[in-house]
């Protein structure tokens, strides 16, 4: 075993009498400190951890009765304080000052302990090994910071143990921590590979003592799923000299590699009888304290005040709210993107006087990343005194003494539900710290009535502060829960769904932008030059989607008009973004999700979003999933969204709507999932920017303009290709393909169209607040007068076949850059918006004919040479 030494800041004994330099007995394993080197930012001490040098040590009352010291680094009693518990295997408490769950402490200075940890886990491994690194923090006490740690390590999964069981989700390993008084732990991630991977795991804990806990889990995951290399970090290491050789026989004994990182180490020195004496001091205080100023029981509390207000966070869709499923460097992301707004929100909901006073952000059992966040987001955002701790199941005496840890208790019922029966939970050091406002922070397993009650949480707290708010985090359901028999062993439940891929490793779009619901082809060869592709599919009756054009490569002239273009529309694209988006947040969903069928309709999902935070300061998901003529949609996108939103808050998006093909398409797909699979709630009508065919009721604009990001193919896309389908490359069980052109970046301008978009929103509010106005009064009803218009055309040229007749500017573009074009029909004196349709249609030898009553823009028409390997309505060959 490796351990990590800590060469500094002296030694000593803190006791009742205070600190005493001196060596410390045995090795010291594991080393450094928190943010800034030595003794914490804001050390701690009484019930909010704000002291001074020379102030009465936090351990030394119980010290004082039972004789018992703390041995070790010279900081070590600003980091802990000692108090009893009501426990039959140990009678002392170390209890933290910078982990957030008894103490009320800067959640800046909680985060920034478990933060600074994982980044010398970092450090410890490499940047290679840390991205195969999984951590596992432990409930309850150490789920913020196994997060924490995570987050330093920035390139990790985190998952925590819970007490909680979850049905239909499988075990997939357990432990038991001994000294407990909650002993049994579970193991639940939704992705059984996560524990299965050969790569470091990291184990999160706030102390490390006897090592039981730690060997335990070891024990059990290294039978299931072995593993090199294991990294046991903790705040503070208090093993006894007896205890710290036991690491280094179990390394040997597995033939693992074990690091040690903490922050500051020692030990407890305990007297003899010191389990009876410490279980007659609980038993004599109890009773003493009992309804008074410490401790005030479920009948012994101050009376209410007003009723909690609810704020509505806003949490982000999709995002876990912690790690006992697991929870990703792409939650991670999102949760990142999300957190401003969140915490604005909180902000405007506290009183004018909390904003500028002390506030305390409280968390719940296990609950403690999303709220420790939250914190730190509100720290920063408000001139407020912000502290943050956490519920607990944990009965700890409480004495007001300020040599004591544990000041005050509030006492209230469980509220959550739990499997092993109601019983009486804790808040610490919350009572008298004369608090201006609280904000309470739960998943919404636990809002039930009994967290409501007249004696449940909000109650106890209200006697205590003028203002109470509540802030309820969705709790994370598991996508596809397995129902193997807990016995079974998680590598046999079935496979999961991967999440979405983002940017930088999955397109050019930033991450929170967009979540592709795609499998990654970047590197099969795909593409064959157009006339090949008609021809393969005429002769072999292949499917559109089997293969991909090559992409088309822009001339300077071209790109030119694109950006000249894209000047001169980007007010007409602002405003039709606007009406859509404030149509759907009228009709469909306050808080839709938005699902782009890739890839036209990506760019305009992404713009929704956009007008959504700018006008609202809400930050709606937003993925891209694979829809195919005459295949559907992809069913498990379908089923991936389904598990994690609610289907009724769907809104699919794209770019624009030809003759209706995609939107009936679509429809269909959505009615045969249903039937498939059961789910329901789905609305298949598709929310476009523009509708020329009046095929759909929620759109932008009715007009047929030039859409700029109809003018190219992946360089304004985000550098996706077309969405792929083809057996040999798509299972049964994976979502459609589509590749990532990273070569193109140099011509990448999808951020260049999105921005110059974005940047004309201000410009254009007043008149979109016209235009929905008129539209949600308007009958809006498809009339598909596209449809007929494309029937018409069809005849009138001799074709015969409707799905040879691309109506529109987006449709026309799309045939001059990937099929075989015949000719292209453009309505007389269309002007500028078809500059690129006539450069490109010069390029390829094809005549633009002008018609004096056309209903679109333009319409392309597909040669009839390759009338038989042209893709019909069912993505194959048509026969005439």
């Amino acid at each position: 075993m490796n351990n990590a030494v800590n060469d500094g800041g002296g030694a000593g004994v803190w006791s009742a009498t205070g600190f005493r330099p001196g060596t410390k007995a045995g090795t010291k394993a594991g080393a450094g400190a928190g943010p800034g080197g030595g003794s914490p930012a804001g050390t701690p001490g009484g019930a909010d951890g704000d002291t001074g040098d020379g102030e009465i040590w936090s351990g030394c009352w119980v010290a004082e009765r039972l004789g018992v010291e703390l041995v070790g680094d010279e900081g070590l009693g600003e980091l802990l304080g000692l108090a009893l518990r009501r426990n039959p295997k140990r009678a002392h408490l170390l209890v933290s000052h910078v982990l957030g769950k008894h103490i009320p402490q800067s959640p800046a200075v909680v985060y920034g302990y478990g933060f600074a940890l994982g980044l010398r886990v970092r450090d410890l491994l490499g940047e290679d090994e840390a991205r195969r690194a999984v951590v596992l923090g432990y409930a309850e006490t150490a789920t913020g910071l196994g997060h924490s740690v995570a987050d330093g390590v920035g390139l990790a999964p985190c998952l925590h143990s819970t007490r909680r069981p979850v049905d239909g989700v499988a075990r997939a390993g357990g432990f038991e921590e001994s000294h407990s008084h909650a002993t049994s732990h579970l193991l639940l991630p939704e992705n059984p590979g996560l524990l299965a991977g050969d790569g470091p795991l990291v184990l999160v804990d706030d102390e490390f003592s006897t090592g039981n806990t730690v060997l335990n889990t070891i024990r059990d995951l290294h039978e299931r799923y072995p593993r090199d290399r294991y990294v046991i970090v903790a705040l503070v290491d208090m093993r006894s000299a007896a205890d710290l050789g036991r690491l280094d026989d179990f390394a040997r004994e597995i033939g693992a590699r074990v690091d040690l990182v903490t922050a500051a180490s020692g030990t407890v020195r305990l007297p003899e009888g010191v389990l009876e004496k410490g279980q007659e001091l609980v038993a004599r205080y109890e009773t003493a304290t009992e309804g008074t100023g410490a401790t005030e029981s479920a009948e012994a509390q101050g009376a209410p005040g007003r009723p909690a207000l609810r704020v509505e966070l806003g949490w982000p869709a999709g995002t876990p709210d912690g790690g006992r499923h697991g929870f990703t460097p792409e939650h991670r992301v999102r949760l990142e993107g999300a957190l401003p707004a969140m915490a604005g929100r909180i902000a405007e909901a506290l009183p004018s006087d909390a904003r500028r006073g002390r506030v305390l952000v409280l968390g719940f059992e296990e609950l403690m990343y999303a709220p420790l966040r939250l914190g730190v987001a509100l720290e920063k955002l408000t001139d407020a005194e912000v502290r943050y701790s956490t519920t607990t199941r944990s009965p700890v005496l409480a004495v007001d003494d300020p040599g004591y840890a544990i000041r005050t208790r509030l006492v209230f019922p469980a509220h959550d539900n739990p499997a092993d029966g109601p019983g009486e939970r804790y808040a610490y050091n919350v009572a008298g710290a004369g608090f201006d406002a609280v904000v309470a922070v739960v998943d919404s397993t636990a809002d039930t009535p009994e967290l409501h009650a007249p004696d449940g949480l909000l109650a106890r707290l209200s006697a205590h502060t003028p203002s109470v708010l509540l802030a309820v985090v969705p709790s994370y359901a598991p996508a596809r829960p397995s129902t193997a028999p807990p016995h079974e062993s998680s590598t046999e439940r079935p496979s999961m769904l991967p999440e979405p891929l983002r940017g930088p490793d999955f397109s050019s779009y930033a991450p929170d932008e967009v979540g592709w619901l795609l499998q990654d082809l970047s590197d099969t060869k795909l593409e064959a030059p157009t006339e090949e592709r008609e021809e393969a599919i005429q002769s072999g009756g292949a499917h559109y989607a089997e293969s991909l054009p090559v992409e088309y490569q822009p001339s300077d002239a071209y790109q030119e008009l694109f950006h000249n273009a894209l000047a001169v529309s980007a007010t007409r694209i602002a405003q039709a973004v606007g009406v859509v988006t404030e149509t759907v947040l009228a009709e469909r969903s306050p808080r839709p999700v938005l699902v782009s069928l890739a890839r036209a309709g990506t760019p305009v999902g992404v713009l929704m979003r956009r007008w959504a935070r700018h006008r609202h300061g809400v930050d709606l998901p937003h993925y891209a999933v694979s829809i195919v003529r005459g295949r559907g949609i992809d069913a498990n996108a379908l089923r991936w969204l389904a598990a994690h939103h609610d289907p009724a808050d769907i809104v699919f998006v794209d770019g624009w709507t030809g003759k209706g093909a995609i939107t009936r398409e679509l429809a269909q797909a959505v009615e045969e999932f249903e039937a498939s699979d059961g789910i329901t709630g789905f609305d298949p009508e598709i929310a476009v920017l523009a509708d020329p065919g009046s095929c759909v009721r929620t759109y932008g604009t009715r007009e047929d303009f030039l859409i700029p990001s109809a003018c190219l193919n992946s360089t304004v896309s985000g550098l996706i290709s077309r969405t792929v389908l083809r057996a040999d490359l798509v299972g049964e069980h994976d979502y459609h393909g589509a590749k990532f052109y990273r070569e193109l970046a140099a011509a990448d301008v999808s951020g260049a169209f999105l921005d110059a978009v974005s940047d004309r929103f201000d410009a254009v509010d007043e008149a979109v607040d016209a235009l929905v106005k008129e539209l949600l009064s308007t009958d809006r009803s498809p009339t598909w007068e596209g449809w007929a218009a494309v029937e018409r055309i069809s005849e009138e040229h001799g074709i015969h076949d409707v799905n040879l007749v691309k109506p529109g500017v987006g449709e026309t573009t799309r045939v001059l850059l990937r099929r075989v074009p015949w000719k292209i029909l453009a309505r007389a004196g269309a002007g500028a918006d078809l500059d690129h349709v006539r450069l490109l249609a010069e390029q390829r030898g094809v005549p633009v004919e002008e018609v004096a009553e056309l209903p679109y823009t333009c319409v392309g028409l597909i040669h009839p040479k390759y009338t038989r390997g042209a893709t019909g309505a069912d993505g194959r060959a048509v026969t005439v």
